[in-house]
């Protein structure tokens, strides 16, 4: 009997919530080829969030320009297709400034600073996600979460649990990524009814897609279709034209979910469908087109012959965002089952596998 191939490892290893090493057992470098590559900018990533600098007698930047900056940031990395390098090199100064507002200034001062410094530290989570660099990761959550609790500002609570879930769901831990999702969803909600505004109507939003593909993860397709629901009718209530800064909440966002919902439960079909009512330039983000094309690419994975279509939504993803997919385990995954194709799709996929640096 053949030994599984390492895309269906992959899988069995999701399905058992057990590391992927384990199934491997000692060829690393096949692990490897699902995770991307180290950035060059991540030790000094690294190094800014290890350091630690006593306050001292230096002033604390303002907050009005460091909050400026920080958006600033955020536009630049939806707006790139290499937008790990681009952010790369702006994360170090913005970590060392932000933790030193957050240490420096007193009363609510301290709790805006606080805020913003989580902003900061979920960008360098987009920067460090699947990097080899599951520590600083780690850290990055953890101490994003208790700063956003800290500052007691609803958006930037419910920005960190938005990264807090990612994180934990794909670490196989299902049932930790539900339970801090609903409780961060409870809170917004409740801040939603008593203060309105369009920024919290989203973030909600936002909560519920993250639900629903955690909850698509565990196969609970029920429970996944009613968070869609709910966020699509939270999408309705926004103006036109309208995105969330951070997480690119949006009605074309929602229709991205749907499609990885489907992929996720394995609904090959409907994956397809809800993929024709997106077009991908109605995602102005680059990454987030990208990663859409990539969820895409996966929906057709999963049905026969479909390598030319497969194929052409993979460099798509590349044009929109080569950022995205070299550092994408299942833009990789389908790639390496690609190469073992027949020779038309062999050669078209070797090209691609070349262009992503596998």
């Amino acid at each position: 009997m053949l030994t599984p191939r390492l895309g269906m490892l992959d899988k069995i290893s999701i399905a058992l919530r057990v590391p992927l090493a384990d199934l491997v057992g000692e060829h690393e470098e096949q692990i490897h080829a699902l995770t991307g590559p180290a950035h060059a900018a991540l030790p000094q990533v690294r190094a800014a969030l290890n350091e630690y600098v006593a306050v001292g007698e230096n002033p604390p930047t303002d907050l009005r320009d460091l909050a400026a900056r920080v958006s600033d940031a955020w536009r630049a990395r939806h707006g790139a297709g290499e937008h790990r390098t681009v952010i790369g090199r702006l994360l170090p100064d913005l970590i060392r400034e932000a933790r030193h507002a957050a240490r420096a200034y007193e009363g609510s001062d301290r709790q805006r600073a606080q805020a913003i410094y989580a902003d900061v530290l979920g960008l360098a989570q987009m920067f460090v996600a699947y990097q080899p660099a599951a520590d600083v990761l780690w850290r990055l959550t953890d101490r994003a979460m208790t700063l956003a609790v800290d500052s007691g500002d609803p958006q930037a609570i419910g920005l960190a649990a938005w990264f807090l879930v990612e994180a934990l769901r794909d670490s196989g831990d299902w049932d930790a990524a539900m339970a801090v999702n609903l409780d961060a969803l409870r809170d917004v909600e409740v801040w939603l009814d008593r203060h309105g505004g369009t920024d919290l109507v989203a973030m909600a939003g936002s909560l519920h897609t993250v639900a629903a593909l955690t909850a698509a993860r565990a196969g609970e397709q029920g429970v996944a279709w009613r968070h869609l629901d709910e966020a699509g009718r939270l999408a309705d209530r926004l103006p036109a034209g309208y995105r969330h800064s951070r997480t690119w909440f949006s009605q074309p966002v929602v229709g991205f979910y749907r499609v990885s919902v489907a992929v996720e439960l394995c609904q090959h079909g409907e994956a397809v469908r809800q993929a024709d009512r997106v077009p991908p330039d109605t995602i102005a983000s680059r990454p987030r087109r990208a990663r859409h094309l990539i969820e895409v690419a996966r929906g057709l994975h999963l049905g026969t012959k479909k390598e030319t279509q497969t194929l052409r939504v993979l460099n798509e993803a590349l044009a929109a965002a080569p950022e995205t997919i070299r550092y994408n385990s299942y833009a990789r995954q389908i790639v390496l089952d690609l190469r073992e194709k027949p020779a038309p799709h062999r050669k078209a996929a070797n090209d691609l596998a070349v262009a992503m640096g596998l």
